[in-house]
């Protein structure tokens, strides 16, 4: 069974239903955000056609994400969607070609600066929201369920699960490290409501870093706002259909999962229209989920614990003492930095901005 399918049994209708309209509100938001990924980069790739690549770019990118994930198997989409992960190895060649100061990433990976400001706040809630989103939970766990595992697949689902965690922080790592030592040394200022704030950022990138560096980053951008454009609005689908019994499976016609393509379609086409829309701030576009994501996470963490301790649901592999402290403590923690935030937007003086 899937994550929406034990939320509704676990806690009744009216739970599954607000999970699904919050889920759905990050999730398209989320899917606006990477088809601006994807114009995004088209800018980056070409930064003097204006807005000629985005035009051109999200249109075709729409259609094959549509058309791979929806008459594709289960197996082509997965190997298609794994063989694109390698390209995030561009990332690490942009961080080397920018020649950081090594000793001093290393240091500041572990001792980070933090500093009592909303501005900050906010920056950090993104950066969970990106990090530990809530559309990854029902993805995990429809994955889990439309591959037919079993309890014996358990050990091995857990090295695929780890290594995929791993993958995405070393990735996310050579991104920050390669943004940081050129637009953040160099002090390079773009406003986020600039439509063409990506452009001037790959202007930004190719003096401090050269111009391959540049053209690697927008080739990484490209192909991460393809991955995540075909699974997230995927994520959505099979949560929603699978909340209220509709049937499901991108192995399915349109005749026999009429709800599940349409709410997949529609996604797609509501991510690339928006992604085109005249003078969109693409960088504040692709911002704003993340912080969407990370001030849900605390609304969807309960459940998943009430889940993952529930006997009858997971029997002898409910979650122990150790990963209930740990967990407690994570909730804890990114409640208490919602909070904070909140508080800074309503009680405007309690921080710097």
């Amino acid at each position: 069974k899937g994550l929406s399918d034990l939320i509704r049994e676990r806690f009744g209708v009216a739970p599954t239903l607000w999970a699904m309209i919050f889920l759905f509100v990050a999730n398209a938001t989320t899917t606006v955000a990477e088809f601006t990924g994807i114009a995004a980069a088209a800018s980056l790739l070409f930064p003097f056609s204006g807005d000629l690549a985005r035009y051109i770019a999200v249109p075709i990118a729409a259609f094959l994400v549509w058309f791979l994930v929806l008459r594709g198997s289960f197996r082509v989409v997965e190997r298609v969607l794994l063989v694109l992960t390698l390209v995030y190895v561009s990332y690490a060649v942009s961080a080397a070609m920018a020649n950081p100061p090594w000793g001093q990433v290393i240091r500041q990976t572990f001792v980070p600066t933090v500093r009592p400001t909303t501005a900050f706040i906010l920056i950090f809630i993104s950066v969970v929201g990106t990090t530990i989103t809530p559309w990854m939970a029902f993805f995990q766990q429809s994955n889990v369920a439309d591959k037919g595992l079993h309890p014996t697949d358990l050990t091995y689902e857990r090295v695929d699960t780890g290594i995929g965690i791993f993958m995405t922080q070393i990735v996310a790592f050579f991104i920050i490290v390669a943004c940081g030592a050129t637009i953040f040394a160099h002090h390079v200022k773009v406003d986020p409501g600039d439509p063409s704030a990506f452009s001037k950022i790959a202007l930004s990138l190719a003096p401090f870093a050269g111009h391959y560096a540049a053209l690697l980053f927008a080739i990484g951008l490209m192909n991460a706002s393809l991955v995540a454009a075909s699974v997230l609005p995927l994520t959505t689908t099979y949560a929603i259909t699978e909340a209220f019994g509709f049937e499901r499976g991108i192995d399915k016609s349109f005749r026999e999962a009429p709800a599940f393509q349409t709410i997949y379609t529609s996604l797609i086409v509501l991510g690339a229209g928006v992604a085109m829309f005249p003078g969109a701030p693409l960088a504040l576009i692709t911002n704003l989920p993340n912080i969407v994501n990370g001030l849900m996470l605390p609304l969807l963490l309960p459940l998943l614990l009430i889940l993952a301790n529930d006997k009858r649901v997971l029997g002898r592999y409910r979650n122990g003492v150790l990963t209930n402290a740990l967990s407690g403590v994570v909730f804890v923690f990114l409640t208490s930095v919602t909070l904070i935030f909140l508080a800074s937007i309503f009680l405007p003086g309690l921080f710097r901005r």
